[in-house]
């Protein structure tokens, strides 16, 4: 006989959804290593939030939405004279911290900025730290959101680790949405239901389609859809916090659940397994891994899986700036992923486009020795048409090597090597690069070069001795942690 009703007994919370919770709401002393990472990673990102405001693209998104309001309590956006309620503000802090695709980066099955999350962070922090001053209860210190930033890259990249978003056409900004409703939800005194609560309506949420990010429609959506995602997760960790019941089969129910909805159905990876196998893997329990794994992005603003090539072009640079006229091709080897997120021909219609380009990041370097943010801008690109000369020149092969090696967790390689051949039939070196400076094993190389890119973003927004006092904080953890969230703000602030 053919039911005409469902069983409507409401289940148990997904076990997913419970180890998050669980995770954050017992995390308590994390590894000396994660702590500092994070202060680097504290540093890094508000770093590239100010040199964003130097594009008025990004900053004619910033600001309350009602022109004049005054918020009770608001918080600070870096860099601006902006005092906005804590959901407004984690969306423009998220933006201006993504605009420039220069913060941290985690790259697995799924890729992502797991300090995007810093935009939900510190505006919660600021808010609710204000609120407790002015009751005469204690603040928030900076500690507290260190370790939210160690939680929030946890969640965000043990999640990523071997669960691919993007094969299903999903955009990974929806692990930013999970991590950070997580610990909003956790710095304003969720109990277990109210965050298992927060946690499902994030998956229940409607999720970011890939679009943005890929030709032919790469735009800069791409550049504000993290500070959307944080801002969401305010909203929902705030929506829980007033006692709104919870989804507890967000993730499997099945039919409308977002497993059968949006993930399993067209992953060929887990459409033929059986559905108990066709949920989220977990290489690894929730801890400190991430943070103390991130990758910085040190030398270039440009997506994670061209700063190995980048860099391989600037050792080059020498050797071809004369003989550009010269070239027969320029051979690019790479890995997998590399190919099939950013390696495109034809032409290049915006910023956005240029920067999640392989060729065009490597021809840049090549010709100029340098790749700036502004190397990007359509005035640049205008001004050099032997950019795309290059580009045409150009031949992107894969090496299966760098690709096992890019998932080996052992390794996390991102290689790319770069070949220039010249028309009177010489060469230059294959110069291959395995590990850009900003991965864990260039760490002591690349953490004095991280403070001396900090230093300079400071200097494009604020008068010299603010920059010295602020540089000064951040390099001292003992102080930095014990700082109250609104004392560490208001230096930010112009």
């Amino acid at each position: 006989m053919t039911a005409t009703s469902e069983v409507n007994e409401r289940p148990e919370y997904d076990v997913e959804l419970q180890k998050i919770a669980d995770y954050v709401l017992n995390f308590d002393t994390p590894s000396p290593e994660a702590l500092d990472t994070a202060r680097y990673c504290l540093m890094d990102t508000l770093g590239c939030g100010l040199l964003a405001l130097r594009f008025p693209e990004c900053t004619k998104h910033l600001g309350p939405l009602v022109e004049g309001t005054t918020v009770p309590f608001g918080a600070h956006v870096p860099g601006t004279p902006y005092r906005l309620d804590p959901v407004k503000a984690a969306w423009d802090i998220g933006a201006i911290v993504r605009w420039l695709d220069y913060n941290d980066t985690w790259l697995a099955a799924e890729w992502g900025h797991p300090s995007d999350n810093l935009g939900a962070i510190l505006a919660v922090a600021d808010h609710l730290s204000q609120k407790r001053m002015a009751s005469g209860e204690a603040p928030l210190t900076m500690n507290d959101v260190l370790h939210a930033m160690i939680m929030a890259h946890e969640i965000q990249g043990v999640l990523a680790l071997e669960n691919s978003f993007n094969r299903v056409g999903l955009d990974h900004v929806v692990l930013v949405k999970v991590a950070s409703t997580a610990v909003a939800a956790k710095m304003m005194g969720a109990n277990r239901e109210q965050m298992l609560s927060a946690l499902s309506h994030a998956f229940v949420d409607g999720q970011s389609l890939r679009t943005y990010r890929h030709a032919p429609n790469a735009g800069s959506r791409k550049s504000w859809a993290a500070g959307d995602a944080t801002s969401r997760a305010v909203r929902l960790a705030d929506i829980a916090m007033r006692g709104e019941m919870g989804i507890p089969g967000a993730l499997t129910a099945p039919q409308w659940g977002f497993y059968d909805v949006l993930f399993s159905h067209r992953n060929k990876d887990l459409a033929t397994k059986p559905e108990s196998e066709r949920r989220f893997r977990f290489q690894r329990d929730f801890g400190c891994y991430v943070m103390e794994n991130i990758l910085f992005k040190i030398s270039f603003p440009a997506e994670f899986h061209a700063q190995t090539a980048c860099e391989a072009a600037i050792t080059l640079h020498p050797h071809v700036k004369d003989r550009i006229d010269d070239i027969e091709r320029v051979e690019l080897t790479t890995h997998d992923s590399a190919i099939r997120i950013i390696s495109k021909t034809g032409p290049l219609a915006n910023p956005a486009d240029r920067d999640h380009c392989l060729q065009y990041m490597t021809a840049v370097p090549l010709i100029f020795g340098a790749l700036t943010a502004e190397h990007y801008e359509d005035s640049f690109h205008a001004a050099h048409p032997e950019i795309d000369q290059l580009r045409e020149k150009m031949q992107v092969v894969e090496d299966s090597g760098y690709s096992e090696a890019y998932y080996d967790p052992d390794k996390r390689s991102i290689a790319n090597a770069v070949q220039v051949f010249f028309t009177d039939g010489s060469a230059t070196d294959k110069v291959e690069v395995e590990y850009p400076v900003g991965h864990r094993r260039r760490r002591e190389e690349g953490l004095p070069l991280l403070v001396d890119k900090f230093a300079h973003n400071l200097a494009t927004r604020f008068p010299k001795p603010r920059c010295e006092t602020i540089l000064a904080q951040c390099e001292n953890a003992d102080t930095l942690g014990d700082m109250p969230v609104p004392t560490f703000m208001q230096q930010w602030i112009i």
